[in-house]
């Protein structure tokens, strides 16, 4: 059997689990990282934005395809 190496962010979330079991702790939790997550996704985007990477036209065409699946 293959043995599987946990990422720093794997063993930092298993030290969080450790103190508190609550399913209240878990909720926040996951709010905490989407929020985070989603600072990054929102960085990312403007700065592609800004770039000009990223414009309407992309946006539309992203939502079309989101419509298909």
């Amino acid at each position: 059997m293959a043995t599987s190496v946990l990422t720093p962010t794997q063993r930092e979330l298993l030290k969080l689990f450790a103190y508190d079991h609550s399913e209240e702790f878990a909720l926040e939790l996951k709010k905490v990282i989407n929020a985070h997550l989603q600072n990054i996704i929102d960085a990312e985007s403007e700065r592609l934005w800004d770039e000009g990477i990223l414009n309407q036209e992309q946006l539309d065409e992203l939502r079309k395809q989101e419509e298909l699946n």
